[in-house]
């Protein structure tokens, strides 16, 4: 299962928005190498002013030392959950996105050994947990949120995974996760069946959302 997510990332080009000039972030998507792979998520601590209590991949804005946007995922990660750059195999990067807040978020995905001891930071977050690859892949969304970017409308999934919601952001990143890297027929352009929730357009200029169409 593995096997199949690196040969597939690592042969994928992604597109950019360096064009928007925009502040940047990255964050890590830490797929968890067990026998059955997981990912692993954080939850934003609700003392936070902005995204509390939101579902997020470890993560945060570039620093001017950062050499990459890799090397800032990683510096992120490891300042958010204890997680050593030294553990992470990098598989590649999926496409940029732009946050409600104007920034430009670059995800990368690395695989990571199990049962490492990791640690929130409660200064930021408030839990870490896994999820098994395959309930995204048997797409278990319990209904789809719509939003609108740029005058189109995206069908994005939301999750919910005991007490936790994966949504937004994060979802986008997961779709284009499972269909580049497992050919998953999910198409954020195209309505699915089931429930919808309809969110106001958004204002900010957002750049295009990721291409979740089958390759």
């Amino acid at each position: 299962m593995l096997d199949t997510l690196r040969q597939r990332l690592q042969a994928y080009r992604p597109p950019t928005l360096d064009h928007l000039g925009l502040p940047q972030a990255a964050v890590l998507l830490p797929v968890v190498d067990r026998a059955a792979p997981t990912l692993l998520f954080t939850r934003r601590a609700l003392h936070l002013t902005t995204h509390r209590g939101q579902v997020a991949f470890p993560g945060g804005k570039r620093d001017p030392g950062d050499r990459d946007l890799y090397a800032t995922a990683l510096r992120e990660s490891e300042e958010e959950i204890a997680l050593a750059p030294s553990q992470v195999t990098s598989l590649g990067r999926l496409s940029d996105l732009v946050s409600l807040h104007g920034l430009q978020v670059t995800p990368w995905v690395g695989v990571i050994p199990p049962d490492l001891p990791l640690k929130a930071e409660p200064g930021e977050l408030d839990a870490i947990f896994e999820v098994p690859l395959d309930y995204f892949l048997d797409d278990r969304r319990t209904h789809t949120d719509v939003i609108t970017a740029e005058g189109r409308r995206y069908y994005v999934p939301s999750y919910r995974v005991g007490g936790y919601v994966i949504w937004g952001l994060s979802a986008m990143m997961l779709v284009e996760l499972l269909v580049r890297g497992y050919d998953m027929d999910i198409d954020m352009t195209r309505r699915p069946p089931g429930e919808l929730r309809t969110y106001p357009p958004r204002r900010r200029r957002a750049g295009p959302l990721p291409s979740t169409k089958k390759p």
